[in-house]
């Protein structure tokens, strides 16, 4: 698969089909409902009747395929996953495929951003229909040729051959006269076991471009004419210009204007002054010489030890419940058999190995954006609202993302330089350093929880959890309805455990903070989880049982059973030997269920030591089983930053680390063999690239206690402390 313009547009787009007689270009229009089913259209078509389409294929008289993708590419492999559902269904090597990034725009392609681990579980359907369409119209334009049965005639490699005499044509030679058929109504899709593609570990296609440089990235961007800016924002959170002096910086050469700026962050707006200058490195040495005066009489300066002592005190307070069954108050309080434990996880930044950027030109009534965006349709929405223009007149092109994790879903630093464009009538491009990435926010919510429950016999009779957090839901508005509970709360949690346990309670408390929050890779799922699959280790040495075992006793379903017998089964967890350390966890988000064992042990100078780690994915209907492994493993590693290497302090209203030599990552030295299985099975497909994360911190810290009997609650720990 070879990468074509990453901005194509939709007229040339439509340039390359079937309007020009010279293609076969078909896709999905949007409903008008939300009841209504898709319908799959030529661009003829479509362009008579006025309707937009979505997911386009477009196949030229060469036989080349062009696909538009109207979803992110982050490094969780859509740009693979994508063209591989279609190539199947269409039957044509990936060779002979293009992909291209569709533009921003919710009413022509619906949902575009890339989060949740969505982009294979909420399109599958419809891609490998669009490829089976565009398949069925070329056996029904050779047939025609032929003046035979469609019947007789399979597609196969880019061609059409006629079953009885083996004649053939290749799929360029179909797609004019395939391009005048009308697209049948249903078509039939391949089995499992008939797959080609599907399913296979075949090599990503992105990365050639990635190692040689050629594939297009925020930084990457260049326009005739373009100006840089960087942008001096307070380093208190909600802190307000108050005065500035920019004589020093006007005095650097290349530097064009300095001035204030403003971006949304949820339901406020963050100031700043902006240097802009004729390249970035002038832009860079005039912040240096600006002199602002920040007002932070707004803000009361927090710090990290005050943050976690008003998460604890809330805990004493009512929670909201988000979900509950049965009498868990009521359990706990008549049973003798009980645990109660508190826990405590960090705040995270994102820090992602690409820092933020984005660039802006603005002209008259039309904007258009260039920069790695997760969410192009919220962007477009954000500055159509913001700006009061018509969806038609704002474009926002998707490059290649260096990681993403939520933050580039948010949509204050694609804001800053349309404003700056619009001021300077050229086209500007913000530049954020990794200290502006790392201090600015919005980061992971530190939480507490609490968890109660109580064992009758050899199972659990009540489980009960309650967390204190910042709610990300409350800050979009300046007057949040504090009355509605955290609709995460039972995130990771696994869906049987709910049928398992006679009576449960799950709620929370919203800890009020002005530090902004927001998703990060599996959002609450990454802290829920260290406290409720660290919980039920406890509640099992309560009950006398082997963990992972005790677990199982409250699977009511089979799916569940299957994925923790294989668990067992590939980590040799019954033939543990003495001197090792075994940890079990199994979480469940975005569809899909993961298990991981972690092994540690001590090394000859007392410390532990990560063995290895096992992780079975079930994610259902799965399209490249390489890329699985690699989100799996990646997500294990940043398990691990969370849990044993990084955190997010503040002090006096200030993030205190700015860089990675205070944000230390792990090193490639420090992590362990990792084993990735995949479950074979029918069940619908769930997410990939953010549900192995949760699993590890709790599967780690559990194995420690197995070695050690010390128990771990409280998140990041120093592992060579222990």
């Amino acid at each position: 698969m070879q990468t074509t313009d990453k901005n194509l547009s939709r007229r040339n787009f439509i340039r390359l089909g079937s309007m020009t007689g010279a293609a076969l270009t078909i896709g999905y229009a949007m409903p008008g409902l939300a009841n209504e089913a898709a319908e799959i259209l030529t661009a003829q078509k479509a362009a008579e009747e006025g309707i937009e389409l979505t997911a386009w294929i477009s196949i030229d008289k060469t036989g080349k395929v062009t696909i538009l993708n109207h979803r992110s590419e982050m490094g969780q492999g859509s740009f693979q996953a994508v063209p591989q559902m279609i190539a199947e269904e269409l039957e044509v090597s990936l060779d002979e495929v293009n992909i291209a990034f569709a533009p921003g725009h919710p009413s022509k392609f619906g949902s575009q951003i890339t989060g949740g681990s969505s982009t294979v579980r909420g399109s599958y359907k419809s891609l490998l229909q669009t490829g089976a369409t565009a398949r069925e119209m070329l056996i029904e334009a050779a047939a025609k040729k032929w003046n035979v049965s469609k019947n007789d005639c399979y597609a196969e490699n880019g061609f059409v051959i006629h079953r009885p005499t083996g004649k053939k044509f290749g799929f360029g030679e179909l797609v004019e006269d395939a391009s005048k058929l009308t697209p049948p109504k249903e078509v039939k899709l391949k089995k499992r076991e008939d797959y080609k593609i599907i399913g296979k570990p075949l090599a990503r296609q992105d990365n050639p471009d990635k190692i040689n440089g050629k594939a297009e990235f925020g930084l990457d961007v260049k326009l005739p004419g373009m100006l840089y800016a960087v942008i001096e924002r307070s380093p208190r959170f909600k802190g307000k210009v108050k005065s500035f002096d920019d004589s020093a910086t006007m005095k650097v050469p290349g530097v064009k204007k300095v001035l204030k700026t403003t971006a949304p962050v949820f339901a406020f707006e963050r100031e700043g002054v902006a240097v802009i200058a004729d390249s970035l490195w002038a832009a860079l040495e005039g912040r240096k010489a600006l002199k602002v005066e920040w007002d932070d009489s707004r803000f009361a300066g927090l710090d990290t030890e005050q943050l976690y002592s008003r998460m604890k005190e809330d805990l004493k307070k009512h929670a909201l419940s988000q979900r509950s069954g049965g009498n868990a108050d009521g359990v706990f309080e008549r049973t003798e058999n009980k645990v109660e434990a508190i826990y405590e996880t960090p705040y995270e930044a994102h820090a992602c190995m690409e820092p933020l950027t984005c660039t802006a030109y603005v002209q008259a009534d039309k904007v258009e954006v260039w920069g790695p965006i997760q969410g192009p349709d919220w962007v477009q929405r954000d500055i159509c609202g913001r700006l009061k223009l018509n969806p038609e007149n704002v474009k926002v092109n998707m490059t290649f993302l260096g990681g993403g994790f939520g933050r580039k879903a948010f949509t204050d630093y694609t804001y800053e330089p349309v404003l700056l464009s619009k001021e300077m009538n050229a086209p500007v491009q913000v530049v954020w350093t990794r200290e502006d990435d790392m201090t600015q926010g919005p980061y992971r919510p530190g939480a507490v929880y609490e968890c109660k429950g109580s064992i009758d016999g050899e199972r659990i009779n009540s489980f009960q959890a309650k967390m204190a957090a910042q709610n990300m839901d409350h800050q979009w508005s300046p007057n949040p309805d504090k009355t509605a509970f955290n609709t995460s709360t039972t995130e990771g949690f696994l869906e049987t455990y709910f049928e398992g346990i006679p009576n449960y309670s799950f709620g929370d408390v919203p800890t009020e903070s002005p530090i902004p929050v927001m998703w990060w890779r599996s959002v609450y799922s990454s802290t829920n989880a260290f406290a409720y699959e660290s919980f039920m280790d406890e509640l099992a040495v309560k009950a006398g049982k082997d963990p992972l075992e005790f677990r199982m006793n409250h699977f009511s379903n089979e799916r569940y059973r299957w994925l923790a017998e294989k668990l067992r089964d590939v980590s040799g967890w019954a033939s543990k030997k003495k001197y090792e350390g075994y940890g079990v966890a199994i979480t469940e988000c975005f569809k899909s269920i993961v298990g991981e064992v972690v092994k540690v042990s001590k090394k000859a100078d007392g410390k532990i030591k990560i063995d290895k780690v096992w992780a079975v994915m079930d994610c259902g209907w799965y399209v490249n089983p390489d890329i699985i492994r690699a989100q799996v493993e990646g997500s294990i590693i940043m398990a691990y930053g969370a849990a044993a290497v990084h955190e997010i302090h503040f002090a006096d209203g200030k993030a205190v680390e700015t860089n990675f030599h205070q944000y230390k990552m792990p090193r490639i030295n420090e992590i362990p063999e990792i084993e990735v299985h995949i479950m074979e099975n029918d069940e619908k497909p769930g997410g990939v690239g953010e549900p192995g994360l949760p699993p590890f911190a709790p599967a780690l810290c559990n194995a420690i206690f197995d070695l050690t009997g010390k128990r771990i609650r409280k998140l990041p720990f120093n592992i060579n402390e222990v």
